[in-house]
């Protein structure tokens, strides 16, 4: 069949005199530039999420593959809480957590994956949550990184085999660090900017159950 060619939209290149004087994308001498293009358009984080799929199934040396991620760091306040305390008239604190997300901890942790909650928190509400979900904890911790350095090292683990969910400004040093690393859909801006994927679940509200599926179906635990 003869070829037949229609506008994808996607790039234009043109030379600014001219398109300046005629205000046109279509200015000057006109040429088509054949090339390959997946149906599909990017307009939406959706549409990138299929763009994404499509990708690697065409190519999979496109897009760089995750390591497998032996162990997961999570803060407390913000990512197992939606970062909102409630205080009793004694002075006691409560706070407020998700039955899905310990769901998800548990499906990880029959999984073999090392877990630890890391937070600046000094509460015993954060010990009390650790316990339930029988996570490790280290908080009261108010310089992050050399903390979770020291446990990284005790567990004989690799920067890159370390996943840590954070939502603050004092978690971005480890998640700078750390192979992988998300931040809730109402994280502080600059963590969702260095984050390699933003949640659609904000904390205390499936984040982590949404994350345990995404390892899962993703085979990412090593």
């Amino acid at each position: 069949m003869t070829p037949r060619y229609r506008e994808t939209g996607a790039i234009y290149a043109m030379r600014v005199p001219e398109f300046l004087a005629q205000g046109n994308r279509f200015c000057g001498k006109t040429v088509l530039v054949p090339v390959e293009m997946p149906p599909i358009e990017v307009d939406t984080a959706e549409d990138w999420t299929v763009a994404e799929a499509y990708a690697r199934l065409r190519d999979p040396h496109r897009l760089p593959q995750p390591n497998k991620i032996k162990a997961l760091i999570t803060d407390f306040d913000g990512v197992h809480t939606d970062d909102r305390v409630i205080i009793n008239q004694d002075g006691s604190e409560a706070v407020r957590c998700s039955r899905s997300d310990g769901m998800g901890i548990e499906m990880l942790r029959h999984r073999g994956l090392k877990m630890l909650i890391l937070s600046r928190e000094q509460n015993p509400v954060v010990t009390m949550r650790a316990a339930k979900l029988q996570m490790e904890v280290l908080h009261h911790v108010r310089d992050k990184l050399p903390a979770l350095d020291a446990w990284r090292t005790e567990h004989r683990l690799e920067w890159a085999e370390i996943a840590y969910v954070g939502n603050d400004l004092n978690d971005l040093d480890c998640m700078k660090v750390c192979g992988m690393s998300f931040a809730p859909s109402d994280a502080h801006p600059e963590v969702k900017a260095i984050s390699t994927m933003v949640l659609q679940r904000s904390g205390g509200n499936g984040a982590l159950r949404e994350l345990s599926e995404y390892f899962i179906s993703n085979d990412l635990i090593g």
